[in-house]
Formats: structure tokens, C-alpha cells, sequence
């Protein structure tokens, strides 16, 4: 004689079955952020319009572990003041960095970068040539004219052990999530 014996899942069972699956995933997704990531808030407005002042952004310091930041790359910094500061990645260790006439050039060349990221109406620093060291970069935030970055002595050319993280997703305000372009 074969009995099949088929127990019922009652309703509350199959819900409790569900939520635990969801903590036992939020609970995951959270340690993963911790461990691999970090979430920075946005103070100021010197990466506008991409990111704006009180925007929640998700920092991957996993990414510079297993390769280096690119030209482009919008990252988390520390500055010699331990402040934190999220800029973007301009010039490359050893490149040659000079503004002039309203435009980055790199080792002589004019960058070519979409969204006016290759205009600067203050040079700074950078009026004369900025040769970057082995293990440096030159960052610049978006909003050039609202900015603290490489232009200016107190930030200056930035060592590659104070590039805390690539930036890779803004999750605050929910209504603007989106993922964070190099371009």
C-alpha cells in the first residue's frame, strides 16, 4: 500500500516562512555594505548637478583593492584635515596637469570630457603645470566655482591611501536612486 502524506501549510506559516526569508536577506545586503562599502551624506555643493547637498551616496571600497581609480571616476577621499570629501578623478598618477584659458590639459593635451567636466574657470594651483607624483591624483569636483579641490593648497594632489572608495550609487533622495556614471 503507498500512502502519500501531505502536510498542509497553513497561512501564517507560509507568511512567516516569507519574512524570514526577507531579515535573513536585508540582514545580508547590510552586512555586505558594511564590510565591502560604506554610505556617505553629500555636504556642499561642489559636485552639482550630479549629486546635491544631503544626498545619500554608496562608496565601494572594495573597488581600489583590485585595481586603481580612473580618469573620471567620482570617489571618496580623506583629507590631510580627516574630513571626507567625494570628488571626481581628473588627473592619473604621473600625468602633467595645467588649466589654462578655461580648460584642463593632461600632459599637454585637452581633455575631452562631456558635461563641461573639462572647463575651469579658476585655476588655481594648476596655472602653472602640477606634475603628479607615482601614487597621486587630481581631483576636482563638478560645481568648479563652488569647490575645494586639487586647485587649492589645504587639498592639493591627493596620495592614492587617502582614496577611500569609488562612488557607485546614490539611494537618498529615493525619488533620484540612480547609479553613479565615470562617464
Amino acid at each position: 500500500m503507498n500512502f502519500y502524506y501531505r502536510e498542509e501549510i497553513s497561512p501564517i506559516r507560509s507568511v512567516m516562512s516569507w519574512v524570514v526569508d526577507i531579515v535573513v536577506v536585508l540582514a545580508f545586503a547590510w552586512f555586505c555594505l558594511h564590510a565591502f562599502g560604506g554610505q556617505i551624506v553629500i555636504a556642499g555643493q561642489s559636485m552639482m548637478p550630479l549629486l546635491n547637498p544631503d544626498d545619500v551616496v554608496l562608496v565601494n571600497r572594495l573597488s581600489y583593492d583590485f585595481g586603481k581609480p580612473k580618469r573620471l571616476d567620482v570617489v571618496v577621499f580623506e583629507r590631510g584635515d580627516n574630513k571626507t570629501n567625494v570628488k571626481r578623478v581628473i588627473g592619473l598618477p604621473g600625468e602633467e596637469i595645467l588649466i589654462q584659458g578655461g580648460y584642463v590639459y593632461i600632459d599637454g593635451e585637452r581633455l575631452e570630457a562631456g558635461d563641461n567636466l573639462d572647463q575651469v574657470s579658476l585655476a588655481g594651483l594648476a596655472e602653472s603645470p602640477v606634475r603628479l607624483g607615482e601614487d597621486e591624483y587630481f581631483l576636482l569636483g563638478d560645481n568648479r566655482d563652488s569647490s575645494e579641490d586639487s586647485r587649492f593648497a589645504n587639498v592639493g594632489n591627493v596620495k592614492e591611501e587617502q582614496i577611500l572608495g569609488k562612488v557607485w550609487l546614490r539611494i537618498y533622495p529615493l525619488m533620484h536612486i540612480r547609479l553613479i556614471p565615470s562617464h
